[in-house]
């Protein structure tokens, strides 16, 4: 099916113009010749793309106006300005007012067509990136009432008014991406696109064209990430595996903004905020040569550390009940209830981390159909007690201790898993398990036991 462009101009000779070279690329035109015409054809049918001439005349409303309308009502169509006699200010209000791009006449074709095939890619990463985010994370919230989850909640606020770059470090499967779609989402670019780029599943030799993009012989453009994040964020996930001489290119496009496509010879200006993630520590990746610490320190300008779920156990009741729901949402099926007082449930090291507990919840909420309590309980334990922790099995099963070494490695293990049951509050735990608040104080410090956040 042919993309729909709408070109609204109240100069024939012009509007003929742009008319017959994109039907010469095969794209299907209408046309207005002012200003009600084109509020007659927006309202019947919105265009994949309009191209609207600033000035129209007659009448007080021009196309700064119509900008608005379609803006109003989608806010996916694309908007090229055009005008002869554009100043600095009035490319800035169109702009901020969501133009795509603003162009100065006269103009060559080739670079009204550059910018239609962008804007149409542009359109059609958007409404991917809308699948994607509704397949993969159904909106998926960041949940924790931790000390560590209410810090980074905090900042995540404060960077909503800033385009700093963010370096987002944490264990696989902590939440690093859905954090950065929640920095996007509360950001000023909330509206354009949120693009993931992972530097683990680029082949090294591909790097350089999926970033920067390439201009084929055919004439044909390959849009690459920077582009294809324009005016968004673009999150480069697992920062640590861009090969060393990408990323001095990278370096080079921070610090003069602007870079060339593959066999390209026009500066693109880069309009796009960066996102870097990584689970691996990047201060030990610079000292053995794996990654350069000019671009770690550009990267780094705001740094955000998730912990791992194991560090953070009060928020594991709190995660499971919100997984719950979602997942029953998600699925269509009743929700299931897991007894967030499982002592396994604390004492599991957690290695897939929030998303290993996400998965844990969705398996027994689809296999737990129809089931008791009790049974669900007993599925919970089946799958948890396969991997729990080594801490916890040695001081239960191990028989190789002095019988000294294994009463306090069980006593270790006892305690800690009822402390973080009860969110590190001393009390409570020292009431479950009988012991008066001030003993429980001293075993602890014997133990070398600190508070648990």
């Amino acid at each position: 099916m042919k993309q729909e462009i709408l070109v609204i101009d109240d100069n024939f000779d012009i509007r003929n113009l742009i008319s017959e070279i994109l039907k010469d690329k095969n794209y299907s035109v209408r046309e207005a010749a002012n200003f009600d015409q084109a509020v007659f054809e927006i309202n019947s049918k919105l265009p994949d793309i309009a191209v609207i001439d600033v000035k129209l005349d007659k009448g007080d409303k021009d196309g700064i106006d119509l900008l608005k309308k379609i803006k109003n009502i989608s806010d996916l169509v694309p908007v090229i300005m055009i005008s002869g006699h554009a100043n600095v200010e009035m490319a800035v209000e169109s702009l901020k007012l969501g133009a795509y791009e603003f162009i100065t006449k006269p103009f060559a074709p080739e670079q009204l067509l550059n910018f239609i095939r962008r804007g149409l890619e542009n359109i059609k990463l958007k409404k991917e990136n809308v699948q994607l985010e509704n397949k993969s994370f159904h909106s998926f919230d960041f949940i924790g009432e931790s000390h560590q989850l209410i810090k980074i909640k905090k900042l995540i606020s404060k960077l909503s008014s800033t385009d700093s770059r963010i370096l987002i470090s944490g264990p696989t499967g902590s939440g690093k991406e859905l954090l950065a779609r929640k920095i996007h989402k509360n950001s000023q670019r909330k509206k354009e696109p949120f693009v993931v780029l992972n530097g683990a599943l680029l082949q090294p030799d591909n790097y350089e064209k999926e970033f920067f993009g390439s201009e084929n012989k055919d004439g044909s453009i390959s849009y690459g990430f920077l582009e294809k994040a324009k005016r968004g964020t673009l999150l480069i996930d697992e920062v640590s595996e861009i090969p060393l001489d990408t990323q001095a290119k990278i370096l080079r496009v921070l610090m003069d903004q602007k870079f060339k496509r593959i066999n390209g010879k026009e500066d693109i200006v880069v309009n796009v905020r960066i996102v870097s993630s990584t689970s691996k520590d990047l201060k030990n990746e610079i000292a053995i040569g794996n990654f350069r610490e000019d671009l770690y320190h550009r990267l780094n300008v705001v740094p955000i550390e998730i912990p791992s779920l194991s560090l953070r156990p009060t928020d594991i009741p709190l995660l499971i009940k919100y997984f719950q729901k979602k997942i029953s949402e998600i699925n269509g099926i009743p929700e299931i209830e897991i007894d967030v007082n499982n002592d396994l449930l604390y004492s599991y090291n957690w290695p897939g981390n929030v998303r290993e507990l996400r998965n844990l919840v969705e398996r027994i909420s689809i296999l737990s159909q129809n089931e008791n309590k009790s049974n669900i309980g007993r599925l919970l334990n089946e799958i948890l007690s396969k991997n729990a922790s080594e801490d916890f099995q040695n001081a239960n099963v191990s028989l190789t201790y002095p019988l000294k070494q294994a009463r306090e490695n069980f006593e270790k293990t006892y305690l800690l898993t009822q402390l973080k049951k009860n969110k590190g509050n001393i009390s409570k735990t020292a009431e479950f398990i009988g012991m008066e608040r001030s003993a429980l104080h001293r075993k602890l410090k014997s133990l070398g036991i600190k508070g648990i956040n």
